[in-house]
């Protein structure tokens, strides 16, 4: 079974950046799903106010069954978060790890 990432990155204004980390404090308390075996968010080094959401899944059903989970709250959030960020700059990126003991 083949875990997924979802990883998103973008750059905050640096007047929202107490109020971003609060927020992100809460979501990660919030995202406790079963198929979702770990968030983590990361600064840039050298990039002060870039960051890097990543979502790992514990499968690739897990990870196409994700919005099916999520709250209202987790929705407000997430949300909330998408006004902080400079919308022209976030990336997302998707991996499928690759099994290596899977021969197809």
């Amino acid at each position: 079974m083949s875990r997924v990432k979802l990883m998103i990155s973008y750059e905050i204004e640096p007047s929202k950046r107490e109020e971003y980390l609060t927020l992100i404090r809460e979501l990660k308390i919030l995202l406790n799903f079963d198929s979702l075996e770990d968030y983590s968010v990361y600064e840039v080094k050298g990039k002060p106010n870039h960051f890097e959401e990543i979502y790992t899944y514990k499968s690739v059903e897990a990870f196409e069954n994700s919005d099916d989970e999520e709250n209202e709250r987790i929705n407000i959030l997430i949300n909330k978060l998408s006004t902080l960020t400079n919308g022209h700059s976030t990336k997302y990126s998707t991996l499928f790890e690759v099994n290596s003991n899977k021969v197809e």
